[in-house]
């Protein structure tokens, strides 16, 4: 796998049991790669170690005073240079490729869940941990995929160097073969605790992460209420727990890595001291002494390998944990997932009803549900798109005709039920961009079909008015992130204008007029009822205009369908008036009056206009 080959046609389904198994199944899947690393990293290192034979053989010579074995020992020396120059280039080359191949892998792995999930997702964990995983988290794991290949042959050059000298010189072998091990378990010990302070500073970075996102996205909010300075004061706390949770960790880091210098430093100084007293006695040459301590002063390098990939687990093992579980949630229900999630067959079609609370959308008509709770009717609403929750555990599946939607493929699904959120998103990027999306049904619905109906007029010249090219024309003005510049209503018609150009077999919209004047909301009533005419959709709402429009409409009451009927058939009903209206229920016939008369007025006006 090289790097110009991501993203990864397919990053695989991955084994999200545990952490370690997670990263398993990752090295696994680069296991080319790795193994291109741990050859390369062994050419490096054996290159290194042997260097100081050749140098002790060149010493040995010059007091030999033998000019023949001088020129080999060079050429040795010259080869060994050019060996450890390519093998080191190499190494980084291999190892690299296996970090950003597996955050790559990761990070679509991530991505795909997300979408999955969809608004799902920060219902079942928060934000901020979301955007921790995807960011920290993959770089962590990323960095002990990278090291392992260089720890691999960093272990493997150690142990062959410790045998050689136990071989070569075994006074002096022996000493190194009892210290060498001593240097590697000797942080052990240090680990746990280095590990529990790196988990409680990443804990402290994810709240203030968390903490910052949630202060960004309500800006504007805040700014209206003066709350900009508490926000702030919030994340500069929460900002200071985390240098001083890093600061904690990072002292028993430099604590790891003193024992890591002090203790070969140690060996280093008793392998001196014992071979000068070998040198005096005449059993070893200095050569071979020359050799002997600059083979031991290179096993601190691969011992510094040891360090890191020490480190490099402690720190992505956690992370591991933390991105299997965010890979391994799934929409409640048993959700079928396929290989080909976008395709659209078989075509589905039919009523829309759901078994759990009885709701019944006939096909082709406009279907308005009233709801006493707005979250109760955010979850009946995005239940109806299949793969999300019911009033309870075991919940029967959503139908769609024949079909019941928890049992086709996810993409079947989305591209048969749209689902348009209470606060649905909007990308950065042009209207044009905006409006860009594929239509699934039969028909395609033009743009200005789709905004004329959204009652976009005015969100139109503000964007012309806007339009960085000067150009005046609204398609081509850019949409800042989440459509910020924008009002909420302005938003709230451009989302609506984007779902009527997907034109689905069903749609299904959560308060699409909560933020828009009452005049603008009884033409876009009208307009959603002309554009969708012979297609299925579902309005959550409790404004009149709305309902009054609606062919039928559902009075849902604790999570199960009460009436069903015209509104103003239910109007009769008090319960469901006093929702409507928002007015206590205690209703009378004159009120009941007011109600129709005010609606039959703003008929004459609407015909009048």
């Amino acid at each position: 796998m090289q790097i110009q080959d991501l993203p990864f046609a397919d990053p695989g389904r991955p084994d999200v049991r545990s952490g370690p198994r997670l990263m398993l199944w990752l090295g696994r899947n680069q296991l080319g790669g790795q193994v291109k690393a741990l050859l390369w990293g062994i050419v490096h290192m054996v290159s290194v170690a042997l260097l100081p034979v050749a140098l002790g053989a060149a010493l040995q010579a010059v007091v030999d005073r033998s000019g023949g074995r001088l020129t080999l020992a060079g050429g040795l020396m010259v080869l060994l240079g050019v060996l450890i120059a390519v093998g080191d280039t190499m190494l980084h080359r291999a190892a690299t490729t296996n970090w950003i191949t597996a955050a790559a892998r990761l990070q679509q792995l991530l991505a795909r869940k997300t979408a999955e999930l969809g608004a799902t997702l920060t219902r079942q964990v928060a934000a901020g941990e979301v955007t921790a995983v995807s960011t920290g988290d993959v770089e962590k794991i990323g960095w002990f995929v990278e090291a392992l290949s260089r720890f691999g042959s960093a272990a493997f050059t150690t142990a062959v160097v410790s045998v050689a000298l136990l071989v070569y010189q075994p006074a002096l072998g022996i000493v190194i073969a009892l210290g060498v091990p001593v240097l590697v378990l000797a942080v052990l010990p240090l680990l746990p605790p280095a590990t529990k302070r790196a988990d409680a500073q990443r804990e402290k970075a994810g709240r203030a992460t968390e903490l910052a996102s949630d202060t960004v996205a309500g800006l504007r909010v805040l700014r209206g209420i003066g709350g900009e300075e508490l926000f702030l004061t919030r994340y500069r706390r929460a900002s200071q727990e985390v240098r001083r949770a890093a600061v904690h960790s990072a002292r028993m880091w430099a604590l790891i890595a003193a024992v890591q210098v002090l203790l070969p430093g140690i060996l280093l100084i008793a392998v001196v001291w014992y071979g000068v007293g070998l040198v005096r006695d005449g059993r070893i040459g200095v050569g071979e002494l020359v050799t002997v301590y600059s083979m031991v002063t290179f096993l601190l390098f691969p011992l510094r390998q040891f360090e890191e990939i020490a480190m490099a687990y402690s720190f992505s093992r956690p992370s591991a944990a933390r991105a299997a579980r965010v890979l391994a949630l799934t929409r409640s229900g048993p959700a079928v997932e396929t290989a080909d999630t976008g395709r659209t067959d078989p075509q589905l079609s039919g009523d829309l009803y759901d078994p759990d609370s009885g709701l019944l959308a006939p096909s082709g008509r406009l279907t308005a549900v009233v709801c006493g709770d707005p979250d109760a009717a955010g979850k009946l609403a995005e239940r109806l798109g299949g793969h999300a929750t019911g009033s309870g555990s075991g919940a029967p599946s959503v139908r769609l005709g024949d079909a019941a939607l928890d049992e086709v493929p996810l993409g079947t699904a989305r591209a048969a039920v749209l689902v348009q959120d209470k606060e649905p998103v909007l990308l950065s990027g042009t209207l044009t961009e905006l409006l860009d999306v594929p239509s699934s049904g039969s028909g395609a619905v033009g743009i200005d079909a789709a905004l004329a109906a959204a009652q976009c007029g005015d969100v139109l010249d503000a964007l012309a008015r806007a339009s960085a090219d000067g150009s005046g024309d609204p398609m081509r003005a850019r949409i800042t992130e989440r459509g910020r510049s924008l009002s909420g209503g302005q938003r709230q018609r451009l989302a609506l204008a984007r779902s009527l150009v997907t034109n689905p077999e069903v749609l299904v919209l959560d308060e699409p007029t909560s933020a828009v004047d009452s005049h603008t909301e009884a033409r876009i009533a009208e307009g959603l009822r002309s554009l969708r005419q012979g297609r299925t959709t579902v309005v959550f709402s409790s404004s009149p205009l709305l309902l009054d429009r609606a062919d039928r409409v559902a009075f849902v009451q604790q999570g199960r369908v009460a009436a069903v009927g015209t509104h103003r058939e239910l109007l009769q009903d008090a319960l469901y008036r006093a929702v409507v209206t928002r007015e206590p229920d205690t209703g009378t016939d004159a009120e009941l009056e007011t109600e129709l008369t005010e609606l039959k007025r703003n008929e004459h006006v609407e015909e009048s206009a």
